[in-house]
């Protein structure tokens, strides 16, 4: 059963938990049948399933998209260090727990902005012991904060490649904040041979009666919380300069998906693009 008890966890500032607003993080939890959100991510969530009705399973996807790409990374692409923003609520196969089962010495910093997570920054916190994970209380939208933070530079070496996973952040970033440069930001402290992992929502794939209504809902910020829908052309320009590692720019679900149950969910269902691309 979900109850409101998480705020109370952990030595967290209570007044840092806005328990009448909606959060992300939360909301996600919700939808992956977590307990750790109250009553406002629950109502939220029900009111973007009822526009959308396959909206968790579009959370799930997204999940495992986020498994596959960091799999990739670390068995193909030999990424040793991963740079996790938007962390999100742990659960399974978190990045570090996935990085380490195939590369042990990998070393993980997660980033997130909701005391929630921090709570339970512990579980992020568990590591190998050849490896090492950290946790930044920090937001997306202040990278200097994320670059120049002791629990990074501690953790990771900018000198050498990095894994910077955005998975299911960059849509709640608006316009107004300039997310193109906030990525760019970010990848401008990383070397040459590191990786960008994200995935975004859209409404490309949506009928145009519920596009134009999550449009209206996203240009006045709705009632459930801001989530900005980008087009393919729009979530290909994060990727500016980059080289798309194959099969390029897809649905989440389709995204090296040889493995998962088949038939896929279709991209109707899961309305979210993702891509993995190396930094030249």
């Amino acid at each position: 059963m979900t109850t409101d008890a998480p705020g109370a966890t952990a030595g967290v500032p209570s007044d840092r938990i806005d328990t009448s607003v909606p959060h992300p993080a939360r909301r996600y939890n919700y939808w992956l049948g977590g307990k750790d959100n109250f009553e406002a991510d629950r109502e939220s969530g029900d009111a973007m399933a009822a526009s959308f009705p396959t909206i968790r399973i579009s959370a799930l996807e997204n999940r495992r998209f986020l498994g596959r790409a960091v799999g990739y990374l670390a068995r193909e692409a030999g990424i040793r260090q991963f740079l996790d923003i938007g962390t999100g609520i742990p659960t399974a196969d978190n990045t570090h727990e996935v990085a380490q089962g195939i590369a042990p010495e990998s070393r993980v910093v997660y980033v997130d902005n909701d005391p929630i997570v921090l709570a339970h920054a512990r579980a992020l916190l568990t590591s190998s012991a050849d490896g090492a994970t950290a946790y930044i209380d920090a937001d997306l939208r202040d990278p200097e904060r994320i670059l120049t933070h002791p629990e990074l530079l501690r953790t990771i070496d900018l000198s050498r490649p990095v894994g910077l996973m955005l998975v299911a952040v960059l849509h709640f970033v608006p316009d107004g904040d300039d997310p193109y440069a906030l990525v760019r930001r970010l990848l401008d402290a990383l070397p040459a041979g590191s990786y960008l992992a994200a995935s975004h929502a859209t409404h490309d794939y949506l009928p145009p009666q519920v596009a134009e209504e999550a449009r209206a809902a996203a240009k006045g910020g709705g009632p459930h919380g801001l989530i900005n829908l980008r087009t393919r052309a729009e979530f290909t320009g994060f990727f500016t300069d980059l080289d798309v590692v194959e099969p390029g720019i897809t649905s989440v679900a389709e995204w090296r998906a040889e493995s998962e149950p088949q038939p896929r969910t279709s991209a109707t269902e899961v309305s979210m693009y993702g891509a993995v691309a190396r930094l030249p």
